[in-house]
């Protein structure tokens, strides 16, 4: 089984998919893995399958979808944070759909409608395409660890992990509008951009990205 810096080095967003289903046995290893990051994360995400018509719409044309037939929808609970823990909770399930060999793109506005059923007090945050690519993606233009930290030649060696891995997450238009900050021996703060797109989602993937590669044993968030 690979380690999850492996997926996170191995993952890149896809939208063009195979005309191919996900079978059953996978299907049920996501759907148990959702249901306990609904449980860690307070939310409410759902998981649909063999559903074409959320991605038969002018605007995912627009973003070039192709066979967009399973999705995530991220869902929770009104809530100040609610758009961070989407993008920390759902990234673990898009690793986990890595590591069962599918392929995913965070969609946040080039689609149509989805199927989620949503409570009065709740809000859909974000969609996850979901399938088999018909490539794997590829590698994105990054910043460098200068313009997105504190990283410096005595930082720990954790801290420096951490932010290669953070790196590597994906981000709306790439736009990459985070900062992390060494603030003392073992405590790390975490800080999104003023301008742009889904900067709080964001947050949410690079933090789950940070931790993953520094070892939340290492640190606590400021």
């Amino acid at each position: 089984m690979k380690d999850k810096m492996e997926l996170i080095r191995e993952r890149h967003s896809v939208r063009q998919y195979l005309d191919k289903k996900i079978p059953e046995e996978l299907r049920g290893q996501l759907d148990a893995y959702a249901a306990e990051l609904n449980a860690a994360g307070n939310l409410h995400m759902q998981i649909f399958y063999d559903e074409p018509e959320c991605f038969n719409s002018r605007m995912a044309h627009y973003g070039s979808f192709e066979n967009a037939s399973n999705y995530i929808a991220m869902i929770g609970k009104k809530a100040p944070d609610l758009e961070e823990r989407c993008g920390y909770y759902g990234e673990l399930l898009v690793l986990k759909a890595q590591e069962l060999g599918l392929n995913t793109c965070w969609v946040a506005l080039t689609h149509g409608k989805s199927k989620a059923s949503l409570a009065p007090d709740e809000k859909e945050v974000i969609i996850i395409s979901l399938g088999y690519g018909k490539t794997k993606g590829a590698a994105r233009k990054s910043k460098s660890a200068s313009d997105v930290s504190s990283l410096s030649a005595d930082s720990p060696e954790w801290f420096q992990k951490g932010v290669e891995a953070a790196l590597l997450a994906p981000t709306a238009i790439n736009q990459q509008k985070f900062r992390f900050e060494l603030a003392g021996n073992h405590t790390v703060s975490a800080k999104a951009g003023r301008i742009g797109t889904c900067l709080k989602i964001d947050l949410g993937i690079v933090k789950c990205h940070f931790e993953i590669g520094a070892g939340k044993e290492n640190f606590d968030w400021a």
